[in-house]
């Protein structure tokens, strides 16, 4: 039988820190613009959207950002994750190179997605936020959301893509499992929905307009946070524990 290279990595090698790329780019990074005035965004308008934390951590130049303990021990439930190696892929493309993929499957929703979605969460109840708001397309990030929410006991509100609300209904469940709160989006909740709904009563929606919902939702109800899987630089920040951990286990 073909042997299958598993690398793991024991619990006592956690990452502890994230690891910010900015600090070590040979150039500094134009700053984010707001969409309505085209200006550099101010702190302030991003405080309408996000924590302070969450802002910090955006910004930040500072090369590695100390994980917080609560946080890591939501980590160690599935962290470190595996470091497989693709070789029947190999064999396949008859090619002499060895061929890795980490598993972030293993997570307890399944994705990367809970990487970012637990530090998120963390640093929200923190600054004393009662619920996230977020949107989510095939529903792996309002997933992974909710999850997190349910750890740090934040209320969690999603807006998911119509068409993927009827196509996979399973996510919607998950979502609800950790009591998430799903509605299809455009929804009768928002203006930005109404507006879509009154064109097209069957909408099958979109990402972008269950962001506008989302952003919406948070700047009306003013004690809500919103809450971003992907795009922002604090995203990619949370998300350095995967590379950080293959360059480990490549070592071993």
């Amino acid at each position: 039988m073909k042997e299958r290279i598993i690398v793991t990595m024991p619990k006592e090698e956690m990452i502890s820190e994230w690891y910010n790329v900015k600090a070590d780019l040979p150039f500094v990074l134009d700053p984010p613009l707001n969409p309505q005035t085209k200006e550099v965004i101010t702190p302030e308008a991003l405080s309408a959207i996000f924590c302070p934390s969450i802002i910090e951590q955006e910004v930040t130049t500072q090369r590695h950002v100390k994980i917080p303990e609560d946080v890591l021990n939501e980590y160690v439930v599935f962290r470190p994750t595996p470091l497989i190696r693709a070789s029947f892929l190999e064999e396949y493309l008859e090619t002499p190179a060895r061929i890795y993929y980490k598993y972030e499957g293993v997570s307890p929703t399944g994705s990367h997605k809970t990487n970012t979605a637990l530090a998120q969460a963390y640093f929200n109840a923190r600054d004393g936020i009662k619920q996230l708001v977020t949107e989510t397309g095939a529903g792996q990030w309002g997933s992974a959301l909710s999850y997190a929410g349910a750890k740090f006991g934040l209320k969690v509100q999603v807006f998911m893509v119509r068409i993927s609300y009827n196509q996979k209904p399973m996510r919607k469940y998950m979502m609800q499992l950790f009591d998430g709160s799903v509605q299809k989006s455009p929804s009768l909740n928002t203006k930005c929905g109404q507006e879509y709904l009154k064109e097209d009563p069957e909408h099958p929606g979109s990402l972008g307009i269950a962001i506008s919902e989302a952003i919406e939702t948070v700047l009306k109800d003013g004690n809500s946070r919103y809450s971003l899987g992907s795009v922002l630089d604090h995203v990619l920040l949370h998300q350095t524990v995967i590379g950080q951990e293959l360059k480990k286990q490549l070592a071993m």
